[in-house]
């Protein structure tokens, strides 16, 4: 027999909920982790602060596209291309997508969107595992 308590509205079990949110906390915390360290260390060596700026920047101004697109699509209004919101992911603002996905529940049921954010992901990750441990300055040309 079900525990009445246990089920959501939508028939789905609430169990496990905080589990589950400890578990996207790690998963944030570990693709961040690199990236943040980088762009730390480089603000700190004095080579530039540009990275840590367009991670923070670029984050919230992600976020909040993400917040207006997901309004729009509750009232069937115009939407924001995936294109822009894939753009603004490369440019820095990954992490404040990561989280708005998360917090609005938005964009993570559609696979080719998904891909593509993660490969997005993965190449800042490539790129600060280069810049710290393999000694490539690719920032030199910016």
């Amino acid at each position: 027999m079900s525990d009445a308590r246990s089920r959501r509205p939508d028939g789905r079990s609430s169990g496990g909920g905080i589990q589950h949110l400890k578990l996207k906390l790690a998963v944030l915390l570990i693709v961040c982790a690199l990236p943040l360290f980088g762009a730390l260390s480089m603000w700190l060596q004095g080579i530039s602060l540009v990275p840590l700026t367009a991670y923070g920047v670029v984050s919230v101004l992600t976020f909040f596209m993400y917040w207006a697109d997901k309004r729009k699509a509750r009232v069937d209004a115009w939407r924001t291309p995936e294109n822009i919101l894939h753009a603004l992911e490369l440019a820095g603002g990954w992490p404040g997508a990561l989280l708005a996905q998360q917090v609005f529940r938005h964009k993570t049921r559609k696979v080719s969107f998904q891909i593509l954010f993660w490969a997005i992901v993965a190449l800042h990750q490539v790129f600060w595992i280069d810049q710290l441990f393999l000694g490539s300055n690719l920032l030199s040309l910016f």
